[in-house]
């Protein structure tokens, strides 16, 4: 059973809730130092994220996130603070979208290039870049 399970419901659609997950990602591996990759799916997206002591998935639908994160055992001590932490940054994402998108701005993610891989030197699945390539 994971350590930490968090839900969200939204009414983004796939597309920006696809970006919402990016940006998440791209902020996790800068400010956690998770190797994330993404598998793109016709319904939803998976996040696989992992590091010593922690792994998991973000599951990016049209209509929510689950999230879900098994911690190592030094990590175990602090699951709450980490899932308050994770709360915090998804919702504020969540929120951030909530508002208009600027004109011009895309409502898909950015696509890498098939085979790129972020700063761990993990090759993203199903031929996309993850989050830190693009």
């Amino acid at each position: 059973m994971p350590d930490i399970r968090i839900h969200r419901a939204h009414h983004l659609g796939l597309p920006r809730a696809r970006q919402i997950a990016w940006d998440w990602a791209a902020q996790v591996e800068r400010d956690f130092d998770l190797a994330c990759s993404v598998l793109e799916g016709d319904g939803s997206d998976t996040v696989e994220f992992q590091r010593t002591g922690v792994s998991g998935r973000l599951i990016v639908a049209a209509d929510h996130f689950d999230l879900e994160a098994r911690l190592g055992f030094l990590l175990g001590a602090f699951s709450k603070t980490i899932e308050a932490e994770i709360t915090r940054n998804l919702d504020a994402l969540l929120a951030g979208a909530a508002r208009p998108a600027p004109r011009g701005k895309s409502d898909g993610p950015v696509g890498g290039k098939a085979g790129k891989t972020g700063k761990t030197g993990k090759t993203a699945k199903a031929g996309k870049a993850p989050p830190a390539a693009r």
